[in-house]
């Protein structure tokens, strides 16, 4: 049996759980692990620009999160439902996988009514896929007002430990300032900390940066249920790396630069896609790779992330990367120390 679950449990404070982002992004709290000497140094994250050299490379993922939460209303009772978007399934049949709650109350051929004026409608028509349910909405309109809809009706999808409401900040800071690609329902929060000044200091100091997109799903996120982690299984989440970032990245790895994957999905990005010599390739398509210790990392060598919950696949992503024992005891100090925890959270740099 390989690494077990139970090797990633810790007791995890509540009210370190980060309810809202720092006042600016780059003020955030750093902890920078250095894996050669063993160290733990405390930081902000303006520091990180001290940690690049010119030519290196800082590989972000440039998703943009949209807004995937609707509250509708059921037919006929009126209850109010919770709907969130996890996939299009079908442009032209607007079919969407998503999750539903309270799930109990809906069932096939069940219709919810989204919007004051009901102007959008939606019919359960699976109950049963492993996701939860997949609704087709009934918009009679050119694609692009369907979507301008959904975006009008939507709200930003805050996890669900946020249990404050949705505030007109959250729009802005629950997106990377490089966000371009639409298509993710959580952020990719290691990347919440850059500041657009932060980026300029690194431009000017001759840092290159890479784009890739993985759009993160709730694959991310979906709790481990089994013991044995080479159980798990991942939900698949589509990514695509184009030939410009496949030229960056591959150039620093041929001139011995350093690489920077700014989070843990940015990292699976890279991973997704290597070839047999070591080397990126470009990709459009999907991964479900779940990274776990032990496990040899072809392409970055340092990392940026945020603190995670107990249990977590982000979790066991860092410690496999920056080791087992050493990942806990960071994790310890930063208790003490009483860093903030998950998405709206402080950062750690992995060197």
């Amino acid at each position: 049996m390989g690494m077990k679950l139970s090797r990633f449990n810790f007791e995890l404070p509540e009210e370190l759980l980060a309810e809202y982002p720092a006042a600016n992004r780059d003020e955030s709290r750093l902890m920078v692990l250095n894996r050669k000497e063993q160290t733990i140094e405390h930081k902000t994250f303006k520091d990180f620009k001290d940690y690049l050299d010119e030519d290196d490379v800082l590989v972000l993922n440039n998703t943009k999160v949209f807004p995937a939460r609707l509250f509708g209303n059921k037919e006929k009772t009126g209850a109010r439902i919770e709907v969130f978007l996890l996939r299009e399934l079908n442009k032209e049949t607007r079919l969407w996988d998503v999750l539903v709650d309270p799930a109990r109350k809906i069932r096939i051929g069940n219709k919810l009514y989204f919007g004051e004026d009901d102007s959008l409608v939606a019919e359960v028509i699976d109950n049963t896929t492993s996701r939860g349910r997949t609704l087709r909405f009934l918009f009679d309109g050119p694609y692009e007002e369907f979507r301008k809809k959904l975006t009008e009706l939507g709200e930003t999808p805050l996890p669900k430990y946020i249990k404050r409401e949705v505030e007109p900040e959250d729009k802005e800071r629950y997106q990377t300032i490089f966000a371009k690609n639409e298509g993710a329902v959580a952020a990719p929060t290691a990347g919440l900390h850059f500041s657009k000044h932060l980026l300029k200091r690194l431009e000017i100091k001759g840092v290159h940066f890479a784009e890739v997109t993985l759009h993160v799903g709730l694959g991310t996120f979906s709790s481990v249920e089994v013991e044995d982690l080479s159980k798990h299984k991942m939900d698949s989440e589509e990514i695509q790396i184009n030939k410009t970032a496949e030229d960056i990245i591959n150039n620093a790895i041929t001139e011995k630069r350093r690489i920077c994957a700014v989070g843990t999905t940015a990292m699976r990005a890279l991973e997704s896609s290597v070839s047999s010599n070591g080397t990126l390739n470009a990709y459009e398509g999907w991964t479900n790779k779940f990274i776990f210790p032990p496990y040899d990392f072809s392409i970055a060598n340092m990392m940026v992330t945020n603190f995670h919950t107990p249990r977590s696949t982000l979790m066991m992503m860092v410690s496999a990367f920056a080791g087992h024992d050493f990942v806990r005891r960071a994790y310890e100090e930063a208790i003490k120390e009483k860093y903030r925890f998950y998405t709206y959270g402080d950062a750690m740099l992995i060197i």
